[in-house]
C-alpha cells in the first residue's frame, strides 16, 4: 500500500484538474474527503490512511482505488474482476417455452459467469439489470433449448420491435417472440410451428425483460 503522503500527492494531481491551475493544499484535500483540518493533520502525523473516506472520493469521481492505495492499473484488473461477475439466478423459477409455469419463490442465487458470458451479454457494466431464469418446455425450440437458462435484461421492456421476451401473463411467465398489433394487442409467437400464436390485450401481458442470451444448464 502506498504511503499516506504519496495518496495525497495523487489526491492533489485529481483536485488541481478540477479547481484550476492553482496550487493544492493539504486544506484541499481534507475538504475534498470531508475531513476537518484538525483530522487530517492527525492522521498525517500518524501515516493513517481514512479508508471510508477514500472510498468516497473515489466512488464519486469514478475512480480505482487499487489506483489510489496500491498503484494497480485499473486495466490489469479487468480480467480477473471479470471471473467474479454474476447474475441473479433464481433457479426455482420456471419460464415456460411451453404450456404456462407459474413460480411462488423468488429467492436468488449467484451465478457466476465466465468471462466469454460477460463479453456475450454486453460487458460488465451491463448485466446489473440481467436476471437468470430457467426455460421449461419444447415451443422456443430450436432457438430456446428445455432446461436451458436464460438470461434475461430487465431494462429491456418497450415493444418497439419485435423480439424475444420474459412476460407474465394470468397463466403465468413465459417466454415468448412478442409482436404489437396495429390494434395494440400483443402477439405471443412460439419458435416451435406445433404451437399457435396467442393474441392478448396490452393489460393482459406485463414484460419483464428481453431475452439476451441463454446456456445449457449448469
Amino acid at each position: 500500500m502506498l504511503s499516506f503522503h504519496e495518496v495525497v500527492e495523487r489526491i492533489k494531481d485529481i483536485l488541481s484538474q478540477e479547481i484550476g491551475e492553482r496550487k493544492v493544499y493539504d486544506k484541499d484535500v481534507a475538504k475534498a474527503l470531508g475531513l476537518t483540518p484538525e483530522n487530517f493533520s492527525m492522521l498525517k502525523r500518524r501515516n493513517r490512511l481514512p479508508l471510508e473516506e477514500l472510498l468516497d472520493f473515489c466512488a464519486k469521481r469514478g475512480i480505482s482505488i487499487n489506483w489510489l492505495l496500491y498503484d494497480q492499473d485499473p486495466a490489469s484488473l479487468c480480467d480477473q474482476t471479470e471471473k467474479f461477475a454474476y447474475v441473479k439466478y433464481f433457479k426455482e423459477v420456471n419460464a415456460s417455452a411451453g404450456g404456462g409455469a407459474i413460480n411462488y419463490a423468488l429467492v436468488s442465487q449467484k451465478l457466476f459467469l465466465d468471462p466469454h458470458i460477460v463479453e456475450l451479454l454486453g460487458g460488465r457494466g451491463s448485466i446489473k439489470d440481467i436476471e437468470a431464469i430457467n426455460v421449461l418446455g419444447d415451443s422456443m425450440e430450436p432457438l430456446l433449448q428445455d432446461g436451458s437458462i436464460a438470461f434475461i435484461d430487465t431494462s429491456q421492456k418497450e415493444l418497439k420491435k419485435s423480439g424475444i421476451f420474459l412476460v407474465r401473463t394470468n397463466a403465468g411467465l413465459f417466454i415468448k417472440r412478442l409482436r404489437l398489433r396495429a390494434d395494440k394487442r400483443v402477439e405471443l409467437i412460439s419458435q416451435n410451428p406445433s404451437y399457435p400464436v396467442e393474441i392478448l390485450e396490452p393489460q393482459e401481458v406485463e414484460v419483464v425483460g428481453r431475452v439476451v442470451g441463454t446456456i445449457e444448464k449448469i
